[in-house]
């Protein structure tokens, strides 16, 4: 019997149906998010072939056998780091960025560099040609006998070759462009995405083979197609970082086999994305004393971070003042701006500020409350912060400065990189038996830790 076709309207955000065109989304209440779709269904058929489903009968969470699958490097340190420590055979990671941004090097570097290690790679690609991807190879230096490649969107097709290769890992360059031949829809729509995502997830799964899969974001930055797909890999990497930027950042956002709070440093170099295992020197290398700029260390998983924070504020005749913040959340800086004018008596709410970290770092840790403060007020003041000084603590609405985590691997990378003291908590204080090297001012509110950290000469 033939297959009939009928046309449905799907949501792009989380995949809803309905048989009618509505404005809002009943699924998620996502407004004009429903494009019509044609599919094809015949009587009897299954539909989706979602699942991993094996037919065994439940077991024993003890009873289960557990294999020994062990993690395998891909030639980047930064990328190993934001997995968790390398590749899980039979993990699906998800690899999502702005265009330009890096995704396709990143991953082709990676193939080459795990191919040399003696593993098989196949590199599927739906927007090059392979002579395309054999230019960028020569260009990145990612020739390697056992990465093959090829030009392929028909998934059949590229099961087939998964299937016929049997490469220890396979990549996806993009998910938008693959598509399942028995789906109506176009690629990239809310059908194909869902269905080749989980035919590929059980390609990965049932093989022991990893799969490295490339999206495409919108233009708030958010993941192409439906969000889905999040759900079905086991790690989302979000590539962060201008395209115009030196640096990106390569954060986790899911993972279910390592800590999502790594993040990787890489610099867009002409043979592409290079590691940047040092970054604290990095970012403070070319740093000049001036007021409105302090040091805070932030602490990114496991990672130590010495980012510099910059602040100007500058009177104004207009109202409402204006509030500008670079990879530092605005509302944030209200806050502590409100603070500072309730609880220090600094008339700073008048003027206009602009906050942006060195080097386009985000930091959104609590940590960086007190940095944050520090620096708009030596910008109001025009005082210089004390010489070879980090800041950091967290800043409560009462105005009082209270304790965070790991204030001693910020204390260590300070003392590392030459900094001689530290305005930190009073309580982290009390806590440490001393760092060699570095002073310690312990501060219970934010006007004393702006005294300690402005001394009058």
């Amino acid at each position: 019997m033939a297959k009939k076709r009928k046309t449905v309207f799907v949501c792009q955000e989380c995949g809803y149906d309905t048989p009618k065109w509505l404005g809002k989304c009943p699924g998620c209440g996502a407004w004009n998010t429903l494009t019509e779709e044609s599919v094809s269904e015949s009587p009897g058929g299954d539909g989706l072939r979602l699942g991993l489903s094996d037919g065994a009968k439940p077991l024993a969470v003890g009873d289960v056998a557990v294999e020994d699958m062990p993690r395998f490097r891909t030639g980047s340190g930064e990328l190993d780091r934001v997995l968790g420590g390398g590749v899980i055979p039979g993990s699906m990671v998800l690899i999502v960025g702005d265009p330009g941004v890096g995704k396709s090097s990143i991953t082709l570097r990676a193939a080459a560099d795990i191919a040399r290690a003696g593993r098989r790679v196949l590199y599927v690609t739906g927007e090059e040609s392979t002579r395309q991807i054999r230019m960028r190879a020569d260009r990145l230096g990612a020739i390697a006998d056992g990465l093959f490649v090829v030009s392929e969107t028909n998934l059949e097709r590229i099961a087939a070759h998964i299937r016929d290769l049997e490469p220890a890992l396979f990549i996806i360059d993009s998910i938008q462009t693959v598509f399942h031949p028995d789906i109506a829809s176009a690629p990239g729509s809310v059908s194909q995405v869902r269905e080749c995502a989980v035919e590929l997830l059980r390609l990965a799964k049932t093989g022991g083979k990893a799969a490295f899969v490339v999206g495409h974001v919108t233009k708030d930055g958010t993941l192409a197609g439906p969000r889905v797909l999040e759900h079905i890999v086991d790690t989302v990497l979000y590539f962060e970082g201008e395209r115009s930027a030196q640096f990106r950042v390569l954060r986790a956002v899911k993972n279910r086999f390592g800590s999502t709070n790594e993040l990787g440093l890489f610099e867009m170099r002409d043979t592409g994305l290079a590691d940047v295992p040092d970054a604290s020197k990095l970012f403070l290398s070319d740093r000049e004393p001036d007021s409105g700029t302090v040091v805070v260390p932030t602490v990114e998983g496991t990672r130590p971070l010495l980012v510099e924070i910059q602040s100007l504020v500058a009177e104004t005749p207009y109202m409402p003042p204006r509030r500008t913040a670079d990879s530092v959340d605005v509302k944030r800086i209200q806050l502590l701006l409100a603070v500072l004018e309730k609880r220090v008596k600094l008339p700073i709410g008048a003027c206009d500020v602009y906050v942006k970290v060195a080097g386009g770092i985000k930091i959104d840790e609590p940590a960086c409350d007190l940095g944050l403060s520090v620096a708009m007020a030596s910008s109001f003041a025009n005082r210089l912060v004390r010489p070879k000084t980090i800041v950091f603590g967290e800043v409560g609405l009462s105005g009082e400065v209270r304790a965070v985590g790991q204030a001693d691997v910020r204390l260590k990378e300070a003392a590392k990189l030459g900094f001689t003291s530290a305005v930190l908590p009073q309580k982290n204080a009390q806590r440490l038996k001393g760092i060699e090297g570095i002073e310690l001012y312990g501060a219970a509110t934010l006007a004393e830790a702006l005294r300690l950290a402005m001394p009058r000469n």
